[in-house]
């Protein structure tokens, strides 16, 4: 099995692509080691000790290393890891835990009025089609969070989420876009 690597504008985080399924739908995005007990693989992961966080999209995984650490030293392991893992065929999470969900909007951020829908849908369209595309090929994905008084609200996650380029990707790319296509949005925030 071949495992490839790429790197993405995050410098601390590479995405690994297995060659196959990851995850038949949807994302999830690991911070810590108590949100990794979730899945086999990304508690052997964090279990390096190096890692900081652990992203599964689509047919990739990102893998985020603590500030300082080379990825030298670290990407064998990583390899290693996801070689044993996918060459045995072991679940990407445990039975008891895999009835998971996306994580809720946060309580502060705002709700979606219901005069707003049309506008939403538009937003959630051009977002889906033309930006999560994009940000997975970087490793990580975007999250619509809420839409209210002319601001979109998004969260970055996996490669994206501490990347030095997210501010400059929502405002001069995401933003842009949305404001072209939909004139209601005036500004796009971080979640």
């Amino acid at each position: 099995m071949l495992i490839e690597t790429e790197t993405t504008p995050n410098p601390a985080t590479l995405k690994f692509l297995p060659g196959r399924i990851v995850m038949e739908s949807g994302t999830r995005d690991f911070a810590d080691p108590e949100e990794a007990a979730a899945s086999p693989l990304a508690e052997a992961l964090f279990s390096l000790g190096d890692v900081v966080g652990v992203f599964f999209g689509r047919e990739f995984i990102s893998v985020t290393a603590a500030p300082g650490v080379a990825w030298g030293g670290l990407k064998p392991d990583v390899l290693s890891i996801l070689l044993d893992h996918f060459s045995a065929e072991m679940p990407l999470f445990h039975p008891a835990q895999a009835g998971f969900s996306v994580p809720s909007a946060d309580a502060e951020l705002p709700l979606d009025a219901p005069e707003d829908a049309e506008i939403v849908e538009q937003i959630k369209e051009l977002i889906e089609t033309r930006v999560r595309p994009a940000v997975a090929n970087d490793g990580g994905d975007i999250v619509y969070r809420g839409f209210q008084g002319g601001v979109v609200y998004l969260q970055m996650q996996g490669a994206c989420s501490g990347c030095p380029s997210s501010t400059a990707t929502l405002k001069n790319g995401i933003e842009q876009l949305l404001k072209h296509y939909v004139p209601e949005v005036s500004e796009v925030r971080a979640a």
